[in-house]
């Protein structure tokens, strides 16, 4: 169990128990995988700019900084494109580094890619490992949108080094649903994992993210509490007017 900053409960989910919600969402509730990643991205980018100050500090477009996403080839990774849009809409200069080549994408990150590249981003996408250290260091936050709560032993390959590279080299880092390379169900980690001093964890908190480092807050992504009762557990909405809270 955790708690909001106002004493609601808000139960733990571990990763099968989550994969079911995504199940129940899309084939018995109708919500489609594009709509809540579009609450997820936009969600993930008001965070963003929490992070860097928020609207009130009266800076102007570009001078706002500039943020770098971290995207893989699943849900997660379009989450991250799908948030890099929303900064972009919003006068940040946004990176794109994909753990995978453009064109092997598919799905739902593969829509949010042509969504980004036809709005001319695309132009922003970074693919050597040289180019990815640049903007990781150049980035005031680097978004870290590469492995969610499928996760399968170690990291490896171009999502291990891209993970690597980021805890070398990033100023602040905010993890989509679950810092890359963390069991989602266990809190364990096979290999390295990212150190984000803020995780946006989605719909309901993982069980293993009981003693995640830095803060935790909890995304509304549209699913309404009646589908968590087909998993037996009682949610309380804890969001009010807010689509975003703070987890103790």
């Amino acid at each position: 169990m955790f708690r909001t900053e106002d004493g609601i409960v808000v139960p733990a989910v571990t990763a099968a128990q989550m994969r079911e919600v995504d199940r129940l969402a899309t084939e018995e509730f109708g919500l489609g995988i594009l709509q809540m990643m579009e609450n997820a991205g936009r969600n993930l980018a008001s965070n963003v700019m929490e992070m860097l100050g928020g609207p009130s500090t009266g800076l102007r477009t570009r001078a706002r900084g500039e943020v770098t996403v971290l995207a893989g080839s699943g849900g997660n990774g379009g989450g991250g494109l799908c948030c890099a849009r929303h900064l972009h809409n919003r006068g940040f200069t946004v990176w794109v580094v994909l753990s995978k080549q453009a064109a092997t994408l598919t799905g739902a990150a593969a829509n949010q890619l042509h969504i980004l590249q036809a709005a001319g981003v695309g132009a922003c996408l970074k693919h050597a490992p040289a180019q990815a250290e640049e903007v990781i260091l150049r980035a005031q936050v680097v978004v870290d949108a590469l492995i969610g709560y499928s996760l399968r032993g170690a990291p490896r390959g171009r999502v291990a080094e891209l993970i690597d590279l980021c805890n070398q080299h990033a100023v602040r880092v905010l993890s989509l649903d679950v810092p890359s390379g963390l069991d989602a169900t266990t809190g364990e980690a096979a290999g390295v994992v990212m150190r984000a001093e803020r995780t946006l964890t989605l719909a309901l908190p993982k069980t293993g993210l009981r003693d995640v480092p830095g803060e935790l807050y909890l995304a509304d992504i549209g699913i309404p509490p009646e589908l968590y009762q087909r998993l037996g557990l009682s949610v309380d909405p804890p969001f009010g007017k807010r689509y975003w809270v703070h987890l103790l």
